[in-house]
């Protein structure tokens, strides 16, 4: 319970530092940046994933069709 009450203060500080920190002008430059870096990687994340699906589906409808023409030679 000491860790999880030391955890919820740590939050608690941290965002009122950044909440001061995005007063001022360089600090909100400071979160714009961040903000566009997370959201190009989160891009990127959902870009490979899509890729990656497509080659899965490409390769199980490959591989739909190997079995087809095995069961149809049977």
């Amino acid at each position: 319970m000491k860790y999880l009450l030391w955890l919820i203060v740590g939050v608690g500080v941290g965002f009122i530092a950044a909440h001061q920190v995005n007063k001022t002008p360089e600090g909100k430059k400071f979160f714009e940046d961040v903000d566009k870096r997370a959201k190009e990687f989160g891009d990127a994340v959902v870009d490979g994933y899509k890729a990656r699906e497509a080659e899965l589906r490409a390769a199980v409808a490959d591989a739909e069709g190997v079995i087809a023409d095995l069961r149809s030679k049977s």
